[in-house]
This record gives structure tokens, C-alpha cells and sequence, in this order.
């Protein structure tokens, strides 16, 4: 856990520019935000795009794969499309990338590496870069993959905080559950 906590403060060290940008994108996008990625980055996108939501951002994710296959078809020209990668070279996320530009979104990489190929194609982009991973081999999605999802949260909270969204807001959104329980009562 130290691992983690200590990759999560360097990239909180050396993200404050790039981020301003991105909020300030997504404050005024006239469309959606949608989510891609593969594997542990798809996983992650798939979370970021229910918090978005649910904080009063419309968003959904699609997995970057079935995008080639058809999916783009969910995405229109004022939408905003945040890629998730590590490496910024997963052949999958870069595959829809040139349809994503003739449809005419504007794209935003989330990448740990500023001079991939994913991140020079993006309108923006936000450079979560870890050292390492947690494990042992230095291998599994850990650091990175926990990083991604700290800092999407943080600009989910943002935006929602700059939206002036409300309890009252939040409860619309979550009727069911012991959340939707709280909230009601």
C-alpha cells in the first residue's frame, strides 16, 4: 500500500498544469464524455464513467475494441473522448483515433507516457506517470492503474463541485440502495 501511496503523491506533484485544461474542456463540451480502454485501463474507464455520471456529467465507456466494430456509432461531433492507456501505444486504443477525428470530438489522452503515440494524437493530454508498479516483477497495472483513477475521480469531483451539483442532485441519480436510502429520507 505504501508503494501506491507514494506513486499517487508524485503524480499529484506533477500534475497541476495539465489538468486545468482538461476540466476547463469538459466544463463547456456541449456533448458527452465517453471512456476507452482495454484491459485494467477499460477497467478503470468503465469505473470513471459511472462517477462522471453519477456527479452530473453524462458519460458512458466503451471498450475501444468493439469501437472499431461499430461502436463509434454512440459517439457525435461535440462529444468528448478521454483515452486510457499506459504505454500510449495498445494498438486498440490507437485503432479508432483517425474516426474520431473525421466524426470531430475532441480527444484526451490519459497516458503515463508524454511521447506516445496516443498522447501526440490527442487534443490533451493529462501524463500520469508512475515509476513502478506495486508488484514484485514491477508488471501488474497497479501504481498506474490506481493513479488513472485517482486522478479521474479528482476531476469528476471538480467539475461536479464547480457545477454546483447538490445533495439533492445526487439523489436523483441514486434512488436505490442504502445511498438512495440516506439521501431520501
Amino acid at each position: 500500500m505504501e508503494n501506491e501511496i507514494d506513486s499517487l503523491k508524485d503524480v499529484r506533484d506533477n500534475l497541476s498544469e495539465q489538468i486545468d485544461p482538461v476540466i476547463d474542456v469538459l466544463l463547456h463540451a456541449k456533448g458527452k464524455l465517453i471512456f476507452m480502454g482495454v484491459g485494467k485501463s477499460g477497467l478503470i474507464g468503465r469505473k470513471l464513467a459511472a462517477t462522471f455520471s453519477s456527479t452530473g456529467t453524462p458519460s458512458f465507456f466503451i471498450h475501444a475494441t468493439e469501437s472499431v466494430h461499430g461502436d463509434l456509432g454512440m459517439i457525435e461531433k461535440n462529444d468528448v473522448v478521454i483515452l486510457i492507456s499506459n504505454s500510449g501505444e495498445t494498438k486498440e486504443i490507437l485503432a479508432p483515433l483517425k474516426s474520431l477525428n473525421i466524426i470531430g470530438v475532441t480527444t484526451i489522452a490519459f497516458t503515463g507516457n508524454e511521447t506516445s503515440s496516443l498522447a501526440k494524437a490527442c487534443d490533451y493530454k493529462v501524463i500520469i506517470h508512475v515509476d513502478n508498479e506495486a508488484d514484485k516483477l514491477n508488471l501488474a497495472p497497479t501504481n498506474s492503474s490506481t493513479a488513472v483513477l485517482v486522478v479521474g475521480d479528482a476531476i469528476a469531483c471538480t467539475l461536479s463541485e464547480t457545477k454546483q451539483f447538490t445533495r439533492d442532485d445526487f439523489a436523483i441519480f441514486h434512488p436505490g440502495g442504502a445511498l438512495g436510502k440516506k439521501l431520501l429520507s
